[in-house]
């Protein structure tokens, strides 16, 4: 059966292969000067992508290695900071593997085996699961030097990356309401005919686009600072579950990140499932929390090498759809942080690769239908990936926020070996896709099982 042509007026998405000599002037102008300057020609690409974090250079990086233009536009200059815990769990090893980033210990990263969990008085150390389908192991690295070393990456690919280029609004067909590329602060204009938001959590051109955050997704806080500590080539990437307001137990936990560079990743992250979550001091609870650490661990304001900086965790698909009128989400701009333990560099580097799987398959169809048809898949495909686990991830959180339940599953849970490692692989993500042992199969079934909302 044959595909039929569009109607008239319906926009070409046929890739565009633009040139760059211009575009990589200018970005060298752009990074000695911020000076306002006038309007310049249209620049144009098979694909703009909006931001240059972990989802936006994983986009361009494989967009790249498919032969496609791509053109990466990032609105600060690297190294940049980024609030985040800094660790990375055997899902984003393996994401990164599969890019073929280096990721040996001598490559400056920190290598760690697993989680300790403190809580309800108890203490656990738990090694990553030892699959098939994941590293046992999971590193750190500073977010100024992982996410350059990403965006470098996909240079090296083939990727055009534009640093100090904010990205101010979409261009949209007014016939179509379809976005055909983006207009920057110092009024540049960029065209293609298909977009990547990867902007981040707030992600203004999603919402300009009108995709604006849902209220029925489980949204959480971080704080994190940096201190000199004799605790930074620990092993283990150490959770505290006992985060106190005054007699309530928080539905959250405290973090302690060896670095292994004579510094320590310390936060709090929290849940808006508990009560008074937009009253709560974070920063104080931090230090509440740290001031009854032992001396000798160096978590004082004399030892922080860093300010207190915090950030919102967009968890559960909290924006959607993830693909309409030539506009894709990938990472925190769709909302794909993991709602059971905050993770969201792997879902970030995940979804990017699959956008940009959708991505090459729909531009290399001869209609515009037939890419149409492709480009529809990619809301589905996240869904199958994610959305029956993230559903389950917003009934957890809705179960923690409840002080009685986080108390009783601290204090009976933490002490159980068996009961710790099923919390690890559920709260992980981390099952053997195919086969695997009872717990791997059940979490599987379960996830599958679940509706995807």
């Amino acid at each position: 059966m044959t595909e039929q042509a569009p109607p008239a007026g319906t926009p070409d998405l046929a890739p565009q292969h633009g040139t760059s000599s211009g575009v990589r002037a200018r970005a060298q102008a752009r990074q000695g000067s911020r000076a306002p300057k006038a309007a310049v020609p249209v620049e144009s690409a098979d694909v703009i992508v909006v931001g240059a974090g972990p989802a936006g250079s994983t986009v361009g990086y494989y967009l790249a290695t498919a032969g496609l233009d791509v053109l990466v536009l990032e609105k600060t200059r690297f190294p940049r900071e980024k609030v985040c815990g800094d660790g990375l769990t055997p899902r984003a090893v393996k994401a990164l593997a599969a890019m073929g980033v280096p990721i040996a210990e001598g490559d400056g990263w920190q290598r760690h085996r697993g989680l300790r969990i403190i809580g309800g008085g108890g203490r656990i150390e738990l090694d990553w699961p030892d699959l098939s389908s994941y590293p046992g192991y999971g590193l750190v690295r500073a977010r100024t030097d992982f996410d350059q070393m990403l965006a470098r990456h996909a240079e090296k690919a083939g990727a055009r990356i534009l640093e100090q280029t904010p990205v101010d609004g979409p261009l949209v067909d007014e016939r179509t309401g379809r976005i055909t590329g983006v207009t920057t602060k110092d009024g540049q204009h960029f065209r293609a005919p298909l977009v990547v938001a990867a902007d981040g959590n707030s992600s203004r051109l999603s919402v300009s686009m009108g995709l604006h955050k849902r209220t029925d997704r489980p949204l959480g806080v971080a704080v994190r600072t940096y201190y000199t500590s004799p605790r930074h080539k620990d092993e283990y990437l150490e959770a505290w579950l006992d985060l106190w307001d005054g007699r309530s137990l928080l539905p959250g936990y405290g973090w302690i990140f060896g670095m292994g560079d004579g510094t320590s990743n310390v936060g709090v992250g929290l849940l808006n499932t508990s009560t008074g979550f937009g009253e709560i001091d974070y920063r104080a609870l931090l230090r509440k929390w740290l001031a009854a650490m032992p001396a000798e661990w160096g978590f004082t304001e004399e030892n922080r090498t860093q300010p207190i900086r915090g950030a919102a965790l967009p968890m559960g698909f909290n924006r959607t759809p993830h693909y309409t009128g030539g506009l894709l989400l990938a990472g925190d701009a769709g909302g794909m942080v993991n709602p059971f333990n905050g993770e969201g560099i792997a879902y970030a580097m995940e979804s990017g690769e699959l956008a940009a799987r959708v991505i090459t398959q729909a531009l290399a169809r001869p209609t515009t239908a037939g890419r149409e048809r492709v480009l529809q898949t990619y809301p589905s495909q996240l869904k199958d990936a994610y959305g029956g686990y993230y559903t389950l991830g917003r009934v957890f959180v809705e179960l923690i926020g409840k002080p009685s339940f986080m108390k009783f599953a601290t204090k009976h849970g933490v002490k159980r070996p068996a009961v710790m490692r099923f919390t690890m692989k559920l709260l992980g993500n981390l099952t053997e896709t195919r086969g695997g042992d009872a717990v791997d199969r059940l979490l599987n079934a379960v996830s599958k099982m679940t509706p995807a909302a």
